[in-house]
């Protein structure tokens, strides 16, 4: 089962200064960290704040060859983690029907769903599986007396490395 997800943002992993882009589920508690590189999280945050650049970066391109040849994408879907690395395909629809999914990084195709407003979906055993479930009042939606689980959360993610999720 997939379970669809929005983009909180994108953090910096303390102290090894590693990105990390931190998806929640829309209508849950629980949420997923995938390790990206600087490129991948520079585009991941022009995308939510809605920057352009001056010439187009990698992933408008994509963006703009996808239209270009009238293929959309629907969805991405982060599907697995293996040794610690995570796994995604791209869902494409052209013309005549879907086409076959395309495997891709994580952070590339949360890049360009980002700039389709395609939606992003998680495998619901992943998140089982390496999910962090924060009642929304810890994550600080709901009420200022959270802020001191708020805090051990943000102490928590600042300790986590990309080999605490290696199987």
């Amino acid at each position: 089962m997939l379970i669809p997800v929005e983009v909180v943002g994108v953090r910096i992993e303390m102290p090894s200064n590693q990105p990390i882009v931190l998806l929640k589920e829309i209508e849950g508690t629980r949420f997923l960290p995938i390790w990206v590189g600087a490129v991948e999280a520079t585009a991941i945050a022009f995308a939510q704040q809605g920057l352009e650049a001056s010439r187009p970066l990698t992933h408008d391109l994509l963006r703009d060859l996808l239209d270009r040849v009238d293929i959309t994408l629907t969805s991405v879907h982060i599907t697995s983690i293996k040794d610690g690395v995570f796994f995604a395909e791209m869902n494409l629809r052209g013309k005549d029907g879907a086409l076959e999914p395309l495997s891709a990084r994580p952070s590339d195709a949360i890049a360009i769903a980002l700039r389709t407003k395609s939606n992003i979906m998680v495998n619901n055993d992943l998140l089982d599986e390496v999910g962090i479930d924060i009642p929304e009042q810890v994550a600080g939606y709901a009420s200022a007396a959270g802020d001191q689980e708020l805090e051990a959360f943000r102490e928590f993610l600042e300790g986590i490395n990309p080999e605490d999720f290696a199987g």
